[in-house]
C-alpha cells in the first residue's frame, strides 16, 4: 500500500497538469449531465413486512380513487378573534378559496369544510383537504404557487390559512451551516499552518470533492430513487472528510519537507504514510455508511449509499488531485508567515506542544484519566435509557413555518389526536359477512381508551373492504397513542376468529411507529455488522487485536453519550432554550442509526490518524510510551485542528429553526467532541500506557495470515527509492561509529515483535547516529548537510537513498580535505 501510493503521489505531481485537465473534464461531464438530467428525488417510505405497508398496498389496490400514492395537503382556515368561519363573509371567503383550489394543477379532490364536517365545535377554525394526482416530489411549481395564493388571498379577506401536509413546499433550507463551517475551517487551517496556500488546498480540493459528488448524485436520481436528504448528508459528510483528508497529507508534505526532501519526495512519502492512513479511514467510514443498506428502508439506502460516495470520492481526490496542486506550489507551501511566535518556535522544533504536554501527562497518570473520561460518558449515557423514536413531521417544522401553523392551528381545534389520525382497515374478503366484520371492528374502537372519535365504515366497490377512521385523543408522538395503535392490532385475532375478517392499522402515526420499531429491531445487527467489519479493517491496520477491541469499545461509549445528550436536550428539555428548542418530542427515529453510522466511521478516521503515527513510532524502535507521546507530537495538533472543523460543520446546524435539524447537527457535534477529545486524545494514550507492548501484539499464526499492508510506511524507509542503482553503504566519518546507538528514550536496539515488520539493524542505526537526529525541524549533521546541498540540484532523486548518500559524501569529503 506504501509503496503504490508512494508511487501514485510522485506521479501526480509530475503530471500535474494532465492531473487537473482530467479532474476539469470529470467535474464538466458529471455537471452537465446534472443540468441536463431529468430525474428527482423522492421521500417515498416502503416498508417492506410491516402491517402498515401491507395495508397502504392493500389501499392501493381497492381504493384507486383515493389516490393513495398522491400527495396531500391541508389548508386550515382560522377566523380572527371574536369571529365564526360559519358567519355569512367568512364563509363566502372560504368557498371561493376552496373553489381557487379546485382549479389547480394536479389536484385530484378537494373537501369543502362545511359540507364534509371539517369545522371545530367552536365554529373558529376548519380545513379543506386537497389531495394530489403526483406524488410529492412532483408537484409542481404551478400548484405551488396556487396555495400561495390562497394564502395570500385569504389574509386580505381577515382570515388566518395555514396549509401542512406533504404536497406543501418547504422553504429554501438556509446555507448558513455550510458558510459557516468553511468559515472556521479556513480560521483554523491558517492557525494550523500559517499559510494562505496550505490552509487553501484543503478548501479547495474539498469544495471541488462535495461539487462532484453532489454533481453524481442529482445525475444519479434519473436512474435511481434517491432520498431528498442524500444530498444533504453527502454534503455535510463530504464537505468534513474531504477538508480532514486533505489536512492530515498536506501536514505530513509539510513535515517531510522540513526533513530535508525534495517537494517530489516529500509529496511521494506523504501519500505513502498519512496517504495510506487516509485510504483506510475512509474505508471505515464508507464501510459504516454503506451498511445502511441491511436496514431495507430504501430512503436510509439512498442517504448511505450517497454519503459513501462523497466520501470515496474525498479519497480518490487526496490521492490525485492535492498531490497535483502539491506540484504546483512546491516548496512555497512552507511559506508560515502568520503563525504566532510560539507556534513559529514550535515549528524549529523549541518548545513543547500542548499536545505533547497532554500526551505525557495523561501517560504518567493513565489510571486515574481513565477512571475520569469514562466515568463522566458513562453520566452523559443515562438519558438514553429514556430513548423514545418517532418519524418528523409537522410539528417539528420551524415555529413560523405554515407546516407548523397548521399544525397548532388544528391540534386547538380539533385535539392534539387530529394530526395523526389512524386508518384502520378490515379486510373481508375471507369473511361470509363483510358488513358485520365491519361494524363489529367499528365497536371495538369505541370501547377503547384514548379514542376521541370513529367514523364510519366505508367499503370499495366490492364491498369486501372497508376503511375506519380514528382520531386518537393524544398527540401522534404520544406514547397513549402508541399504545392505542398496539390495542387495535390485539383485537386483530379476536375479530378473525369471530367474522373470519383482518384487522390492519396504517396511516402516518402507524406507519411512524412501525418504522421506528424497525429501526430499533436492526440497530443491534447493524451495529454487529459494521463493527465486525471495521475490526478485520483495524486490524489489518494496526497489526493488532488489543487496539481495534479498543477503538470498538472507545466508539460505543461515544455513541451511548451522545444519544444520552440528545435525549436531556430534546425529550427532557435541558437547556432547551440555549439550542432554541421550543418543544419537547421524541427523538426521530432515523437518527440513532444515522449517528452509528456516520459517527463509527469519524471515530475510525481518527483513530486510524492518532494511532498509525504512534505505530510508525513503534514500529521504528520508539518504547511504547514514548510513542504514544511522538504520536501526539506529530499528529495530535492535526487531528485537533480536524476535529474542530468538524466540530463546526455540525454546530452551524444548530441555528437553523427546524427541531430535526437541530438534533443532527448536535448529534453529530457532540458526537465528534467526545470522541475527538475525550476518547481518541484521553481514553486511547491512556489505554495504551497500560497495555504496554501488549497493545502491540499479534499471535505468529495470525501475522503470518494478515496480508502486510504496511500503513506506517516502513518499506519506503527500507527500500531504495526510485532511480537508486548502487548498494554501496554510506560512508562513515572516523570516530563517528563510536556514538551510533540507541537513544536514551528507546528501546534496546532494534526489537523483533509480531506486531508487522519492525526496523531492521541498518535502519535502526540510521536512525539514531548522531548523523541523523533532527533538530529545529531539520537534519542536523553530515546527512542534514548532503540532503541540503543535493535536493535542490535534483528535485526527482528520493532523497536518503544508498547512491545519493555515498556519492554526495565523497564530496564533501573531497572539499573538506582539499589543500588550500
Amino acid at each position: 500500500m506504501a509503496t503504490f501510493l508512494y508511487r501514485l503521489g510522485r506521479s501526480a505531481f509530475r503530471r500535474r497538469r494532465l492531473v487537473l485537465m482530467l479532474w476539469i473534464a470529470v467535474l464538466a461531464a458529471v455537471g452537465i449531465g446534472a443540468i441536463s438530467s431529468t430525474g428527482s428525488t423522492s421521500d417515498s417510505f416502503a416498508l417492506p413486512g410491516t402491517q402498515s405497508q401491507k395495508a397502504i398496498d392493500l389501499l392501493g389496490e381497492e381504493f384507486p380513487q383515493a389516490s393513495a400514492g398522491g400527495a396531500s395537503a391541508r389548508v386550515v382556515f382560522e377566523a380572527s378573534e371574536g369571529q365564526k368561519l360559519t358567519s355569512t363573509a367568512n364563509k363566502a371567503a372560504v368557498e371561493s378559496l376552496v373553489a381557487k383550489l379546485e382549479q389547480s394543477p394536479q389536484v385530484s379532490s378537494v373537501s369543502d369544510p362545511f359540507t364534509s364536517g371539517q369545522v371545530s365545535k367552536s365554529g373558529t377554525i376548519g380545513f379543506a383537504g386537497v389531495t394530489y394526482t403526483v406524488p410529492e416530489a412532483e408537484v409542481g411549481d404551478a400548484a405551488h404557487d396556487v396555495q400561495t395564493t390562497v394564502v395570500e388571498e385569504g389574509e386580505k379577506a381577515g382570515l388566518t390559512v395555514s396549509m401542512g401536509g406533504d404536497a406543501v413546499a418547504d422553504e429554501a433550507a438556509s446555507k448558513a451551516a455550510e458558510l459557516i463551517g468553511l468559515g472556521v475551517a479556513a480560521v483554523v487551517l491558517l492557525i494550523t499552518f500559517g499559510s494562505m496556500i496550505a490552509a487553501g488546498l484543503p478548501l479547495l480540493t474539498a469544495v471541488l470533492g462535495v461539487g462532484a459528488a453532489i454533481l453524481s448524485i442529482t445525475l444519479a436520481t434519473q436512474f435511481f430513487d434517491i432520498a431528498s436528504q442524500a444530498s444533504t448528508l453527502a454534503l455535510m459528510l463530504g464537505l468534513a472528510v474531504a477538508i480532514d483528508y486533505a489536512l492530515f497529507i498536506v501536514s505530513r508534505y509539510r513535515n517531510e519537507i522540513r526533513d530535508g526532501h525534495d517537494p517530489e519526495e516529500a509529496c511521494g512519502r506523504a501519500l505513502g504514510t498519512a496517504g495510506s492512513a487516509v485510504v483506510f479511514a475512509g474505508l471505515t467510514v464508507i464501510i459504516a455508511l454503506a451498511g445502511l443498506s441491511v436496514i431495507g428502508i430504501q430512503m436510509l439506502t439512498s442517504m448511505g449509499l450517497g454519503s459513501a460516495f462523497a466520501v470515496a470520492v474525498a479519497v480518490v481526490i487526496a490521492l490525485t488531485l492535492l498531490p497535483a496542486l502539491l506540484g504546483f506550489v512546491g516548496p512555497r507551501i512552507m511559506k508560515a508567515k502568520l503563525l504566532s511566535r510560539r507556534m513559529q518556535a514550535l515549528e524549529r522544533g523549541v518548545g513543547v506542544s500542548m499536545g505533547v504536554r497532554w500526551a505525557t501527562f495523561v501517560t504518567r497518570n493513565p489510571v486515574k484519566v481513565l477512571a475520569v473520561s469514562v466515568i463522566g460518558l458513562g453520566l452523559l449515557a443515562v438519558p438514553a435509557m429514556s430513548l423514545r423514536l418517532t418519524l418528523p413531521d409537522d410539528s417539528m417544522k420551524p415555529p413560523a413555518s405554515t407546516q407548523r401553523l397548521a399544525y397548532d392551528t388544528l391540534s386547538e381545534g380539533f385535539g392534539p389526536g387530529f394530526n395523526g389520525p389512524l386508518t384502520v382497515v378490515v379486510d373481508a374478503r375471507g369473511s361470509d359477512d363483510a358488513e358485520g366484520a365491519a361494524a363489529d371492528a367499528t365497536a371495538v374502537m369505541r370501547t377503547l381508551d384514548d379514542v376521541a372519535s370513529v367514523r364510519d365504515a366505508a367499503f370499495n366497490e366490492a364491498g369486501d373492504v372497508a376503511i375506519i377512521g380514528v382520531v386518537p385523543g393524544s398527540a401522534p408522538t404520544s406514547q397513549a397513542t402508541k399504545d392505542l395503535v398496539a390495542d387495535i392490532r390485539d383485537h386483530s385475532a379476536g375479530l378473525h376468529a369471530a367474522t373470519g375478517a383482518d384487522l390492519m392499522v396504517t396511516g402516518t402515526t402507524a406507519v411512524n411507529i412501525d418504522v421506528s420499531a424497525k429501526l430499533a429491531r436492526a440497530l443491534i445487527p447493524y451495529l454487529a455488522i459494521v463493527v465486525g467489519l471495521a475490526l478485520i479493517l483495524l486490524l489489518l491496520v494496526f497489526r493488532s487485536i488489543l487496539i481495534p477491541l479498543k477503538a470498538a469499545v472507545g466508539f460505543l461509549l461515544t455513541i451511548a453519550s451522545t444519544l444520552g445528550v440528545l435525549v436531556a436536550v430534546f425529550q427532557w428539555g435541558w437547556l432547551a432554550d440555549v439550542f432554541g428548542v421550543d418543544q419537547t418530542a421524541p427523538i426521530v427515529s432515523v437518527l440513532p442509526i444515522l449517528l452509528i453510522g456516520v459517527v463509527f466511521g469519524l471515530a475510525m478516521d481518527y483513530e486510524v490518524f492518532l494511532v498509525t503515527r504512534m505505530r510508525e513510532e513503534y514500529v521504528h524502535g520508539a518504547a511504547p510510551t514514548k510513542a504514544v507521546v511522538e504520536g501526539f507530537r506529530h499528529s495530535g495538533r492535526v487531528v485537533t485542528a480536524a476535529a474542530v472543523i468538524m466540530i463546526s460543520v455540525f454546530s452551524g446546524f444548530l441555528l437553523d429553526d427546524a427541531a430535526l435539524i437541530k438534533s443532527v447537527g448536535l448529534g453529530l457535534a457532540s458526537a465528534v467532541f467526545f470522541d475527538a477529545f475525550v476518547v481518541r486524545m484521553t481514553v486511547v494514550p491512556a489505554v495504551l500506557a497500560l497495555l504496554g507492548h501488549r497493545a502491540w501484539a499479534l499471535p505468529k499464526w495470525l501475522d503470518r495470515a494478515l496480508p502486510d499492508v504496511d500503513v506506517e510506511g516502513e518499506k519506503l524507509r527500507r527500500t531504495p527509492a526510485a532511480g537508486s542503482t548502487s548498494t554501496a553503504p554510506e560512508p562513515v566519518l572516523a570516530g563517528v561509529t563510536a556514538e551510533i546507538g540507541p537513544d536514551s528514550d528507546r528501546s534496546p536496539g532494534p526489537r523483533a515483535f509480531t506486531g508487522g515488520s519492525g526496523a531492521d539493524t541498518s535502519d535502526t542505526v540510521s536512525r539514531t547516529s548522531p548523523l541523523h537526529r533532527h533538530h529545529h525541524g531539520r537534519t542536523r549533521g553530515l546527512s542534514g548537510l548532503i540532503q541540503r546541498s543535493t535536493s535542490a540540484d535534483d528535485d526527482t532523486r528520493p532523497a536518503d537513498t544508498s547512491t545519493s548518500k555515498a556519492t554526495a559524501t565523497g564530496g564533501i569529503r573531497r572539499k573538506m580535505f582539499r589543500k588550500r
